[in-house]
């Protein structure tokens, strides 16, 4: 396969949006995921269905897709955007909204943070995963599972890659088949990483498995290569490395940023251009979220 079409990168201003105090306008995040779609990514977690009372800031997803839909030219190739969602009710949003054509779904094996996050115990939880595969397919949308906790939790509870192994053991046996292993505390090291998706990978077949990591700047990189050098090619970021879990404990834990996925990969033998992302759109709207934010210098 050649390079150009072997890394896929996933754009996740939902996840760098919803943790902030100050709700963002309706029309400035469609707007930005306009700009998104015009700077060359293919692949966008841009919104989410969950319960107004506990994330406000995704109140509007809704009118932000109608919206983003109304923008965007018939030449334009349309992007996969993934639509989160934690119950039946969300589903239900999801599969009405034009423009959705990915689910996702957060699978947490941690038990504390699978109940306060979706108030479900681990079969509720895995009753959900097959009525989201279940009705997806029938939808004509695809579905992917974060497992949440992947690489660890700070709860004291039990963990291992023999939890994550059976994780995707079960997924696969549900016919899902597409899969993040997500580093929810930001906890993990470069080794971990490596290890985990090694054994991830080679414990099933036929799945596509990627890496939403959560870092802060200094170990990205790393942690980036460990997952690529193990085998991964599918990375979810952010533009600045915006956003992140509450739980983490560090004000600089987040989620890893775009920037550092495209000069880690560049390291691997990828230039950026081979990402398909117009560079010059991308730096602009980089250097847009660091003013916004006030988060980190400019990018060149």
């Amino acid at each position: 396969m050649e390079k150009e079409t072997s890394i896929k990168i996933i754009e996740c201003p939902r996840d760098a949006w919803q943790g902030l105090p100050d709700i963002i306008p309706t029309e400035f995040k469609a707007n930005y995921l306009k700009e998104l779609v015009l700077a060359g990514f293919k692949h966008i977690d841009a919104v989410s269905f969950v319960s107004p009372k506990h994330v406000k800031q995704m109140a509007d997803s809704e009118e932000v897709m109608a919206r983003l839909n109304d923008s965007l030219s018939p030449e334009i190739e349309k992007p996969e955007i993934i639509g989160i969602v934690v119950n039946e009710k969300g589903l239900e949003r999801a599969l009405k909204t034009p423009g959705v054509t990915t689910v996702g779904y957060p699978y947490s094996i941690s038990a504390y943070f699978r109940r306060a996050n979706a108030n479900m115990s681990r079969g509720e939880s895995r009753k959900l995963v097959e009525i989201l595969q279940k009705e997806t397919k029938a939808a004509g949308r695809d579905l992917v599972v974060y497992i949440s906790m992947a690489f660890g939790n700070p709860y004291d509870e039990p963990w291992g890659p023999e939890i994550v192994e059976e994780t995707l053991e079960w997924l696969k046996d549900s016919r899902v088949r597409t899969v993040s292993l997500a580093d929810t505390a930001g906890s993990a090291s470069a080794e971990s990483v490596n290890e985990i998706f090694r054994r991830a990978s080679s414990c099933v077949a036929g799945m596509e498995i990627g890496v939403h990591l959560h870092s802060t700047p200094m170990g990205a990189a790393d942690k980036i290569l460990a997952a690529y050098n193990a085998g991964c090619r599918r990375f979810d970021s952010a533009l600045t490395g915006l956003g992140g879990c509450p739980f983490a404990g560090d004000e600089l834990v987040g989620n890893i940023a775009t920037e550092d996925v495209l000069a880690a990969l560049s390291l691997a033998g990828y230039s950026q251009e081979q990402t398909g992302l117009k560079l010059e759109k991308v730096v602009k709207l980089t250097n847009e979220v660091r003013a916004t934010y006030a988060h980190a210098p400019l990018v060149n």
